[in-house]
C-alpha cells in the first residue's frame, strides 16, 4: 500500500486580491487529508472517501480505461464527476498514469470534518500529483483554477508568503509565530462557503484592484513583523475595510458580531467557513453563546505550533 498526506490551509491575509498578484500570508493547518491506494484483483478500481469522524460519504467503483464512475447517488453523482476530471487531467499531464494492467482500491480521508472548508480539494489535488507524479499547481488550475495558495499549503508545514507572478506560484517559507498568538482565535461560521461562487463574485465586481493589491501586500509583510497584539488588530480592521469596499460586501465584524470586543478578520472567500478573532478567555464563551460552537484556539489549528 502506497500512501499520500497534504495539509489543510487558512488564508490570514490577501483573500481575493491574491488572485491578482497580491502577496498573501498563509497557514497550513495541523488538519488535512489522505490518500491510500492498494492494487486489488477486482474487475474495476474502487474509490472510497471517510470523513473525520471515519464515516463513509463517497464509494464508486469505476474504470481505468476512461475513469467512468458507477453512480448511485445525487451526491455521488457530482462527486464522481469532479473525480473523472481530476483523473482525466492527471492522465493528461502524465499520460502512463494508470495504465498498467492493474486495478487499485483507493481510500481518502480527512482529519477535519469536509464543511469546515480547510482544503478538501486542494489536499486531494495534492495528493493526485504526489501519486501521479506530477505538478500539483497545474493539476489545481486545470482542474479548479483559483490562485493555488492553497496546494502552496498542502505540500508545505511552515507558514508561507504567497504570491502569484505572471500566474507563476512564487512561495517563500516565513516565521510567523506572534508573541500575542494565545489571544488568537478561530472560529467556525456554521457553513462552508464555496470559493469559486466567491472569485466569481470578486471578479465580476472588481473595483480599485490595483491600489488594493499594493496595500494588501504590504499589510501582509507587517502582519509577520508585528509584536503587538494592537498593531495586528489595527492591520486586520484597515484589511477588513479594503476588502469589503473592493467586493462591497460589509465587513463580518458589523454583519454580526458588532458587540464583539475584539477585532475579526475573514479568512479567504467572505460568508462561511473560519474568522480570525482577537480576544482572550472571555472569546469561546462569547461564539458559543452566539451559536458558534466551533471555537479552535490559533495553537490547536496552526501546523507550525
Amino acid at each position: 500500500m502506497t500512501q499520500f498526506y497534504s495539509h489543510g490551509k487558512l488564508l490570514i491575509s490577501a483573500e481575493y486580491t491574491v488572485l491578482d498578484g497580491a502577496l498573501a500570508l498563509a497557514l497550513p493547518t495541523k488538519y488535512g487529508q489522505s490518500l491510500s491506494v492498494e492494487a486489488v484483483d477486482d474487475k474495476q478500481s474502487i474509490w472510497e472517501s471517510y470523513d473525520a469522524n471515519g464515516s463513509l460519504w463517497f464509494k464508486a467503483s469505476f474504470t481505468l480505461s476512461d475513469f467512468i464512475f458507477d453512480k448511485t447517488s445525487a451526491l455521488s453523482g457530482k462527486t464522481a464527476q469532479q473525480l473523472q476530471k481530476i483523473l482525466i487531467t492527471v492522465r493528461e499531464l502524465n499520460p502512463s498514469f494508470l495504465k498498467e494492467n492493474q486495478n487499485y482500491k483507493i481510500k481518502t480521508k480527512l482529519s477535519f470534518p469536509r464543511q469546515w472548508g480547510l482544503g478538501s480539494s486542494s489536499t486531494l489535488i495534492n495528493n493526485m500529483a504526489q501519486w501521479a507524479q506530477i505538478d500539483a499547481f497545474e493539476l489545481q488550475f486545470k482542474c479548479f483554477g483559483g490562485s493555488g495558495y492553497d496546494v502552496a499549503c498542502a505540500q508545505n508545514d511552515k507558514p508561507i508568503l504567497y504570491r502569484l507572478k505572471e500566474t507563476k506560484p512564487i512561495v517563500e517559507i516565513v516565521d510567523f509565530k506572534p508573541d500575542f498568538k494565545a489571544q488568537l482565535y478561530f472560529v467556525y461560521l456554521n457553513k462552508k462557503q464555496n470559493s469559486r461562487e466567491g472569485i466569481k463574485h470578486y471578479q465580476n465586481l472588481k473595483g480599485a484592484v490595483k491600489n488594493a493589491v499594493l496595500e494588501i501586500s504590504e499589510m501582509s509583510k507587517e502582519m509577520l513583523s508585528c509584536t503587538k497584539l494592537s498593531d495586528f488588530e489595527t492591520l486586520i480592521n484597515q484589511h477588513e475595510m479594503i476588502i469589503g469596499k473592493l467586493i462591497q460586501t460589509e465587513p463580518i465584524k458589523q454583519r454580526l458580531f458588532n458587540d464583539y470586543f475584539g477585532s475579526i478578520k475573514s479568512l479567504g472567500a467572505w460568508g462561511g467557513d473560519f474568522i480570525l478573532a482577537t480576544g482572550n478567555d472571555d472569546t469561546p464563551q462569547y461564539f458559543k453563546s452566539k451559536g458558534y460552537k466551533t471555537v479552535m484556539p490559533f495553537t490547536e489549528m496552526v501546523l507550525a505550533f
